[in-house]
C-alpha cells in the first residue's frame, strides 16, 4: 500500500484542484521490523518522513494528519500529505 501511496501523489494533487509540483520528493518509511522504505533521490528538498503504517493510513484516508506521526518538509510535501489519497 505505501508504494501505492507513492504512485498515487500526482492524483492527490489533482484531486485537490491543486497543480502537481515539478520537483522531486524523498519518501522515507519506516516499515515492519525495522525495514526503511525509500523512494526519490537523496537530494530532494521536499521530504516525508514516518512509519509506513501511518503512512498507508494517511493515503487510504483512514487517519488524520494530526494523528499520524509523519513529518513533512518542504511546502509541497506538507500539501501533500494534507490531501493524500489513493483512490477517489
Amino acid at each position: 500500500m505505501a508504494a501505492l501511496g507513492v504512485a498515487g501523489r500526482e492524483l492527490s494533487f489533482y484531486d485537490a484542484q491543486l497543480p502537481t509540483p515539478a520537483e522531486p520528493f524523498r519518501i522515507e518509511l519506516n516499515g515492519p521490523e525495522g525495514a526503511t522504505w525509500v523512494w526519490g533521490p537523496e537530494d530532494a528538498e521536499q521530504r516525508i518522513q514516518g512509519s509506513a503504517l501511518d503512512f498507508c493510513l494517511r493515503v487510504t484516508q483512514r487517519r488524520s494528519l494530526a494523528e499520524t506521526g509523519l513529518t513533512a518538509v518542504g511546502a509541497d510535501a506538507q500539501q501533500w500529505l494534507e490531501v493524500a489519497r489513493v483512490f477517489l
